[in-house]
């Protein structure tokens, strides 16, 4: 690959996806796009998108395939079980956007380079709104000369930081998620104690604003904790998903004390159980239900 503009076949247009691929097409990008459910795949058509029939048919001449799916399993499935990887074009780069397995990254990227073909891990932060505004935390992983090759991809959709080899990418999203859950998770708890003690919430974000409190989680996470609205910006079901991963690899590199994880994942877990997948700042509600206290 060789090109500045290089032709991108994008697999995965769901929530995140398809603002992502809307941008490229916006920064000048060829698209072919791909999607389980072919009409999300087809909304892209009129903003000058080709609509491939299969993840092989997407990726077939493409210089940089994007992938977007939702875990791991579903990426091995698309890559090496429905063909994509055999179609893929020596010398092309593939950049798993998803967020998997660090293990599960270095695998993939070890079985393309097989084929001749380069591989990028570069998971994201920053949910629909940064997908949407081209603003995405880009966390990316591989070979430094490769990365150099896609960056201009990348930064159609966002703001890549080259973080180290394959892998690396998914270990910066780990870290990322542990943080912001564990964020949401202090957020949650201290406006709860702060409501109980006969504070009002929306007071008390306001006085913690420009202090050492101060973060995103409490600008836009509390406000929908005091607003109740949970509606899906960030998937709860996802960030335990993440949380888990980060369990898996801490046990893997014999880092047994992690505690934050730990008990943020069992949160999630509750959420999950007793109240569905919200928006992860419903955290609150299963800090509600564990105090018998209801709203």
């Amino acid at each position: 690959m060789t090109t500045t503009s290089p032709s991108v076949a994008f697999l995965g247009i769901g929530l995140m996806g398809g603002p992502q691929a809307r941008n490229l097409l916006k920064a000048g990008f060829a698209v072919t796009a791909w999607n389980r459910s072919p009409a999300k795949a087809e909304a892209l058509a009129p903003l000058g998108a080709q609509v491939a029939s299969t993840p092989a048919e997407a990726v077939r001449g493409a210089e940089v395939t994007v992938i977007m799916l939702e875990n791991g399993p579903i990426v091995a499935d698309v890559l090496f079980a429905k063909g994509a990887a055999e179609a893929l074009a020596p010398g092309s780069v593939v950049v798993d956007m998803s967020s998997i397995k660090p293990a599960e990254a270095i695998d993939h990227a070890h079985r393309l380079a097989a084929r001749g073909v380069a591989y990028v891990d570069a998971p994201v932060s920053g949910g629909t709104v940064g997908a949407e505004q081209g603003t995405l935390a880009i966390m990316a992983g591989g070979d430094a000369a490769v990365f150099a090759l896609v960056e201009p991809v990348l930064r159609a959709m966002g703001r890549p930081v080259h973080v180290g080899p394959a892998g690396a990418g998914q270990f910066a999203k780990l870290a990322n998620q542990i943080i912001v859950g564990v964020t949401i998770g202090a957020v949650a708890e201290a406006l709860l104690l702060a409501r109980q003690g006969g504070a009002d919430p929306i007071k008390v974000r306001e006085a913690l604003r420009g202090g050492f409190a101060e973060s995103r989680i409490l600008d836009l996470h509390a406000q929908r904790m005091i607003e109740r609205d949970f509606a899906t910006r960030g998937r709860s079901v996802t960030h335990l998903k993440d949380l888990d991963n980060a369990l898996d690899a801490a046990g893997a590199l014999d880092v047994a004390a992690v505690p934050y994880t730990a008990l943020t994942a069992d949160l999630f877990r509750g959420l999950l159980t007793n109240a569905g997948d919200l928006d992860h700042s419903g955290l609150i509600l299963e800090l509600e239900r564990r105090n018998g206290i209801a709203t």
